[in-house]
């Protein structure tokens, strides 16, 4: 009796532990996107340009890099995080306007948005609800995740017609797959620090949204 009761204990401590680090990513994750728009909204305020939305993703991608694993453990990476949705959201802001410009264009800002949404709600609830564990589905991710990038290369010297609805469609499907991975290390204890698990989601949603917008764009015009 008496040996088995260290791993329930543990077993205890790694549940409240991981109940935790849910709840803390859930609540970052709402606090960042909600700064994000508050960003959006200020950068299409004073309708900023496109070379300031470059500069802001090229920003944030060097505090993914070079400062969040510094900062990740201590009180300093909660602030990295919303440096870092900030300047996306900030970002965004050119490319909002582009599309409030077009026809019916505020449908289509809405449409993506919701999509966006209903989207993460279904697959990570699923994944907090089935508690299935996604982490087989890390190698394709990431072996997609850079046959896009090259995709985008390819596009961006050749201007193939058609390539960018396909690229938008495909980085869709690996951001919804890597919601699901990123779920799945966190509830079964892969991730344990909410402030990389926020990164991690935000950016999926990100990604999505923007290619929602590009498919949806595509069509209306």
């Amino acid at each position: 009796m008496y040996t088995n009761e260290p791993a329930i204990t543990r077993s205890r401590e790694s549940v409240l532990a991981t109940n935790k680090v849910i709840r803390n990513t859930y609540t970052l994750l709402s606090m960042t996107l909600i700064f994000s728009a508050l960003m959006a909204a200020a950068s299409m305020s004073i309708n900023v340009g496109h070379g300031v939305s470059l500069i802001c993703s090229l920003a944030a991608i060097g505090l993914i890099w070079l400062v969040l694993p510094r900062t990740a453990n201590s009180s300093a990476g909660i602030f990295v995080v919303f440096g870092v949705t900030g300047l996306l959201g900030f970002g965004l802001g050119p490319i909002l306007n582009y599309y409030l410009a077009m026809q019916g264009g505020s449908e289509i800002i809405g449409t993506a948005l919701g999509g966006t949404g209903i989207i993460f709600l279904a697959l990570s609830g699923y994944a907090l609800t089935t508690r299935k564990d996604f982490s087989f589905l890390g190698g394709f991710l990431f072996v997609g995740f850079f046959v896009v990038l090259a995709a985008m290369l390819v596009n961006l010297f050749m201007d193939i017609p058609g390539l960018q609805l396909a690229i938008s469609a495909a980085v869709i499907l690996i951001m919804s797959g890597f919601i699901l991975f990123d779920t799945s290390r966190i509830i079964n204890g892969g991730e344990t620090n909410y402030v990389l698990a926020t990164v991690g989601l935000y950016l999926s949603i990100y990604n999505i949204f923007v290619h929602l917008l590009a498919i949806l764009g595509s069509s209306n015009d």
